[in-house]
């Protein structure tokens, strides 16, 4: 009977242990961010959708009616909930196939790879590829959690109405009663209304996003600038994020009209993407695609940001509290002794 490699059989426990944890950092990288951002995004999404019930389109109108109609914390908040559910595995796997991805990018394009004393591959991507495995790293994550985004879309898309007598109807409030009322006067179909815009999106985005990262960090290497790692991440990580967002932004309110057809409430219906396409612009032109584009340039670049920066931090401390219980259980395993 053969027996494995026991240095394969490490080498292959360090990249579970390593995967984990940048699953476990990306997650709650991506928490922290987009909670800290929630109230500019709910504002973005009610740009983009039209569904406020408001004549004029400005940050400030909007906010005030979000706190009128919904309240301070339940109304710039709204949708946190599923984004957190969703962001959570979202993040997390788009950073750990990023990984994964990256590295098969490595081997394909190196017989002999540099590695550290980890037996992990070090060699730096072009920027081609480390565009494309971000995007394909984004596609994964987006296949894998759409339901949720859909949810979401539909709960931070439309804004409660206030009737004469002071009443306050929202249609869509949570994430169970929201699928489920979706599924059942719509069909499960529906749960991937804009799925189309959002894959084709995610390519791209996630891919500009690492790709300026990791050209920035070819052009401005560590040893060429003062600057702490944290610091580094933290300034390609904005504008990354900013660069990413502009250029994919039309794409992305499209599939928020999407998302929202059919829905209670919204009468325009589209027979794909395309279609989406055409009929918005032959209704209000090409600005209407970049309704709330203001409001995501100053959200992504603190968001995206925040998400690096925190990444580095948390796998910091995860590394520093594994490391610390290995000694105490080494300790104890000693005293037995």
């Amino acid at each position: 009977m053969e027996h494995q490699n026991p240095q394969r059989r490490h080498t292959r426990a360090d990249t579970a242990v390593d995967m984990s944890r940048r699953m476990i950092c990306g997650g709650l990288a991506g928490c922290i961010a987009k909670t800290a951002t929630n109230p500019l995004e709910r504002i973005k999404m009610l740009s983009q959708t039209g569904e406020h019930g408001l004549k004029q389109h400005s940050v400030l109108s909007l906010y005030r009616n979000i706190i009128k109609n919904e309240g301070f914390i339940g109304g710039l908040w709204a949708g946190n909930g599923v984004n957190l559910l969703r962001i959570f595995p979202a993040k997390a796997v788009v950073f750990a196939t990023n990984d994964m991805y990256q590295d098969f990018f490595r081997r394909l394009i190196s017989t002999t790879p540099s590695q550290d004393n980890n037996n992990k591959t070090t060699q730096k991507l072009p920027s081609t590829l480390s565009f494309l495995s971000g995007g394909l790293a984004g596609m994964t994550a987006s296949a894998c959690t759409y339901p949720l985004d859909f949810a979401r879309g539909r709960i931070s898309g439309k804004l409660a109405s206030r009737s004469s007598d002071g009443a306050v109807k929202k249609e869509y409030k949570g994430i169970v009663s929201t699928i489920l009322l979706t599924v059942k006067e719509e069909g499960a179909g529906a749960l991937y209304k804009g799925v189309t815009p959002t894959l084709i999106g995610a390519l791209p985005y996630e891919g500009i996003k690492f790709g300026t990262v990791g050209m920035l960090d070819t052009l401005f290497p560590p040893s060429s600038s003062s600057l702490s790692p944290p610091t580094r991440k933290m300034i390609f990580g904005g504008i990354g994020g900013v660069a990413a967002g502009m250029i994919t932004y039309p794409n992305d309110t499209v599939r928020r009209l999407m998302q929202l057809q059919g829905s209670r409430g919204t009468e325009t219906s589209y027979s794909g993407y395309w279609d989406c396409v055409r009929k918005t612009y032959r209704a209000e032109g090409l600005s209407r695609f970049y309704r709330g584009a203001t409001i995501n340039i100053i959200r992504m670049a603190p968001n995206s940001a925040s998400k690096f920066i925190v990444i580095v931090i948390v796998i910091v401390t995860v590394t520093i509290t594994i490391i610390v219980i290995v000694i105490v259980i080494v300790i104890d395993t000693i005293k037995l002794y």
